[in-house]
């Protein structure tokens, strides 16, 4: 989903040279491969959207998977970036980096000042690995290395399998197939309370452009942080979220939520102020990019 954006994104703003592969034909856990790779594409720039992703489900039981397939990929890519003279590189962590208690909205500080959501724990830490290869690589080498924390994504070509999915693509897959059935409820994990922000993936993809041209490791890490926050600055309950996806899909039966279901953590608001100060703003709100996401949804579900 977020490479295909910035594919997007780059191809719309005139980059005509991007070199894309695929998990399929080059796997990034593995550091021959992946040097062996730079060493032929020679890229100037390089933008590190590779992830093992899930939701809560997958984040808790593959925690050994999502551990070690994210710390194999951020590594091999940083260390290979700054063997073949990439120019630039941007690094995509996440939101769940931050500690389960943060103060909110949450500034780029709180990292590493209290204790991780335990339900992607593993996946968080390796996010935090990341984003200190990238700053170590500035401070050792004067790699322009810089790290980007977007908030919960959402979007065309998002990942819509009940196990494995986020909380908008299951909505959506659960709403539509429960309206096409005619069925009474539709259950969703948890109380429904938490507060979570949502960023529409083209917008994500329209701030690493404007990363790409407009801000460098100099900028970042001379305040004396070593990220900077992408969200829209918003938050909504995950039963209004429910009941606003229910409305767009056409679903008018009951929701139903299981309290016996792991919430994660009970708000997730990003600090954008940083962002802002820079210059960037998002500008598809959550009605809008729910409605794009449902419209992809049908025209291209199998």
């Amino acid at each position: 989903m977020v490479g295909r954006a910035i594919v997007r994104a780059l191809e719309s703003s005139g980059y005509s040279r991007l070199i894309t592969t695929s998990s399929g034909d080059l796997d990034l856990r593995r550091q021959a491969e992946t040097q062996e790779f730079f060493q032929e594409q020679n890229p100037e720039v390089v933008i590190l959207a590779a992830a093992k992703v899930g939701g809560i489900m997958a984040n808790n039981e593959l925690r050994a998977d999502f551990l070690y397939d994210n710390l194999m990929i951020e590594a091999n890519v940083i260390e290979a970036a700054f063997r073949s003279g990439a120019e630039k590189l941007i690094f995509l962590g996440s939101s769940c980096i931050y500690p389960r208690n943060a103060e909110q909205p949450i500034q780029e500080e709180a990292l590493l000042t209290g204790v991780l959501e335990p339900t992607n724990e593993p996946y968080a830490i390796a996010k935090i690995a990341g984003i200190n290869l990238c700053e170590s690589y500035y401070r050792q080498h004067g790699a322009n290395f810089v790290s980007l924390m977007p908030t919960n994504l959402y979007g065309p070509f998002d990942n819509f399998d009940l196990h494995s999915s986020h909380v908008i693509p299951a909505l959506i897959r659960k709403f539509h197939e429960a309206r096409s059935a005619n069925a009474g409820e539709v259950e969703v994990w948890g109380t429904g309370r938490p507060m979570r922000e949502f960023l529409y993936v083209d917008d994500l993809a329209n701030a690493v452009v404007f990363f790409l041209e407009n801000v460098d490791a100099d900028a970042i890490y001379g305040q004396g942080i070593s990220h900077v926050n992408i969200g829209c600055g918003e938050d909504i309950s995950i039963g209004r979220l429910a009941s606003m996806v229910a409305k767009i899909v056409g679903f008018e039966g009951e929701i139903v939520f299981d309290p016996t279901k792991p919430d994660g953590m009970p708000r997730k608001l990003l600090d954008i102020t940083r962002l802002g100060s820079l210059g960037w703003k998002h500008s598809v709100d959550l009605d809008d990019g729910l409605r794009r996401t449902y419209d992809w949804y049908l025209a291209n579900r199998i």
